[in-house]
């Protein structure tokens, strides 16, 4: 048992942990960060950095499958989840397949990373504010519930999280269903300019932004715009931050400000990374580092105030029964991956944060038995339903170049259709087919089974993948009590932890945003002239489902929202509006997994500016 105690502790170094780690050292406080991976990036940098991401590009490379995970280590000790082992379990199927004890009846089909950097080490970039609308769904719409914080509470923190990820983006651009220009506010811009759209999205923004579609005998007006990104462009000199102060008269974080922005290089050296250079490989990994990552974060942290301990797997919560506040966290400490062999250790601090990811943060909470008065721990667990449509355009359209996306179209964000059926989002993307039948490889092995070889077969693949467009409907989730992680005894993994077990599914509120979303698709392929190529397999696509008779297949977004949501009272939520659990008041929980809705837009950003908000309600507290 470890004697040594710390202002806080903090479990996981991802972007919530990160962030927190980096506000509270800065501001004197010394802190504890428990990562379940192999490096911590608070001890990586120049040589060492760029040898450790090398291997992860390397591994990407080799890897048959470009999946979000595939560039980053596989540990027995702490397993990630694999969505190449997105399936349901079946009966006498022992032991399951992965991570996740998958228990229907719809497998859930999302993705994390544990490891230094969390989910930012494959994430794609995308940084978009949540409407106002997202945070009162039930006052507006009579669907699902409100937010005990508003769009306006959360302003500031989002600002101080487009400093803190770099975003790259014109406000300008940003026109939101029913937002006026105080969502922003007068004269706001982005750190850096935006990412340039790419040639395909300019060749379908011409045909589509204005286009008038009917959906549910309603008429609405298309309008394309840019994506705020996570990535590197040229620093805006009209952006006039630098970081994020603990003011101590105030006891509130705030921007200070500087003569000009400068972005965050790659964390090998000041002179690779600064810009984006379009490799295209976003998810899973920026060959650069252009792409931000929470281990940047880190960097930044007062490293006299800050200890990291790696290949330190969270077991459980420790309790005091009669007052019910924390008083040290379990963890076992492996030396070798994959080895049981590990050491029992306890950490010991003031203020405890778990900020993993919101499976893991439910999946540790019931192990200790902590935090669940409201039985809300592990429920209402959601993502975003990401349904795929594909057509050939009749001209070359040159996916593959650039950034996943770099366009999206805000129509179906908001509005009283929600009453309804969902919102969603359309990013363009910028990937071919490669999601939805893994072209180009899939391409390739069709032509040469049908006999194509040498230059026929380099012509025939110039003349198909360049003119492949995919379209990416990203609908929000409900949350439903009955959509949760558990526990039990039966599924553990290498180091005697539990596994998560998941029970998911999607409703009729999803599935006429399904409905809807098709008609839609089918009239931006019609006034594109691209011919449609969309196949949903009952047989091979494991989230299929049927609404009104006609099959669709969504995919998941990697969005993991929910499981320990923020309310009113303790009665119906497990934190509070300052994310403190109401159960104990000296632990905090960070992440997706505190929202208690999910909206149209990546959580990402949403999740970075609730940590700044937690770390300014801990340096209140302590």
């Amino acid at each position: 048992m470890e004697s040594k105690h710390y202002d806080v502790v903090i479990v996981g170094s991802g972007i919530s942990g990160s962030v927190i780690a980096k506000t509270l050292t800065n501001a004197g406080k010394k802190v504890l960060i428990l990562e379940a991976g192999l490096q911590a990036g608070i001890a990586l940098e120049g040589e060492a950095a760029y040898n450790v991401y090398q291997d992860y590009i390397r591994t990407f490379y080799n890897a048959p499958a470009k999946v979000p995970n595939s560039p980053y280590p596989d540990l027995k000790d702490a397993p990630s989840i694999d969505v190449l082992q997105i399936q349901k379990l079946q009966p006498g199927q022992v032991p399951p397949p992965g991570y996740l004890v998958q228990k229907g009846p719809l497998p859930f089909a999302s993705d994390c990373m544990r490891g230094p950097g969390g989910t930012t080490m494959h994430w794609l970039g995308t940084t978009l504010r949540m409407l106002p609308n997202d945070f009162r769904m039930k006052s507006v719409y009579d669907q699902n519930v409100d937010w005990p914080i508003s769009y306006e509470h959360l302003k500031p923190f989002y600002e101080m999280a487009e400093l803190e990820i770099g975003v790259s983006g014109n406000v300008q651009d940003q026109h939101y269903p029913g937002i006026g220009p105080d969502f922003f506010g007068e004269d706001y811009v982005y750190p850096m300019r935006k990412i340039p759209q790419s040639y395909m999205d300019g060749l379908i923004s011409k045909k589509t932004d204005r286009l008038k579609v009917t959906v549910n005998d309603k008429t609405y007006q298309l309008s394309c715009i840019s994506t705020p990104q996570g990535r590197n462009s040229v620093p805006n000199t009209r952006y006039a931050y630098s970081k994020i102060i603990w003011d101590k008269t105030k006891k509130k974080l705030r921007l200070a400000k500087a003569d000009q922005y400068n972005n965050i290089p790659s964390l090998w050296d000041n002179y690779t990374g600064e810009r984006c250079e379009g490799n295209a490989s976003c998810v899973p990994i920026c060959p650069v580092q252009a792409k931000y990552n929470a281990l940047k974060t880190l960097k930044k942290a007062n490293k006299e105030n800050l200890e990291v301990s790696t290949r330190s797997v969270v077991s459980r919560i420790i309790i005091d029964k009669k007052n019910k506040r924390v008083e040290g966290i379990e963890y076992k400490r492996y030396e070798n991956p994959g080895e049981p062999e590990h050491t029992n250790l306890t950490a010991k601090g003031t203020i405890y944060v778990l900020a993993a990811s919101a499976i893991e943060n439910a999946k540790i909470l019931l192990a200790s038995d902590a935090a669940n008065t409201s039985d809300q721990v592990g429920r209402n667990l959601m993502d975003h339903l990401v349904m795929l449509t594909w057509g050939l355009s009749k001209e070359k359209v040159y996916p593959y170049r650039g950034p996943g996306s770099t366009t999206n179209i805000p129509t179906f964000r908001d509005g009283e259709f929600r009453k309804e059926h969902a919102a969603w989002i359309s990013p363009i993307d910028n990937w071919g087919w490669s999601w939805p039948v893994f072209s180009p490889g899939s391409d390739v092995s069709a032509a040469i089974a049908n006999g194509l070889f040498g230059k026929a077969l380099r012509d025939h693949i110039n003349e198909v993948v360049t003119r492949q467009v995919l379209l990416h409907f990203e609908v929000e989730q409900s949350p439903e009590p009955e959509n949760r992680v558990t526990i039990d005894p039966a599924y553990k993994d290498a180091l005697g932890n539990y596994k998560p077990v998941i029970h998911y599914s999607v409703s009729d509120y999803m599935l006429k945003s399904f409905e809807a979303a098709k008609i839609v698709s089918d009239q931006i392929f019609e006034a594109n002239d691209i011919e449609d190529h969309t196949v949903y397999n009952p047989v091979t696509d494991p989230d299929y489902v049927v609404y009104k008779g006609q099959g669709y297949t969504f995919r998941g977004a990697g969005h993991i929202v929910g499981t320990h949501r923020m309310g009113f009272t303790k009665d119906d939520s497990v934190v509070d509006k300052d994310q403190r659990c109401w159960d104990h008041d000296n632990l905090f929980l960070a992440g997706c997994g505190n929202m208690p809705t999910l909206g149209t837009s990546n959580p990402t950003l949403t999740m970075t500016a609730l940590a700044f908000n937690v770390a300014e309600n801990i340096l209140k507290q302590l």
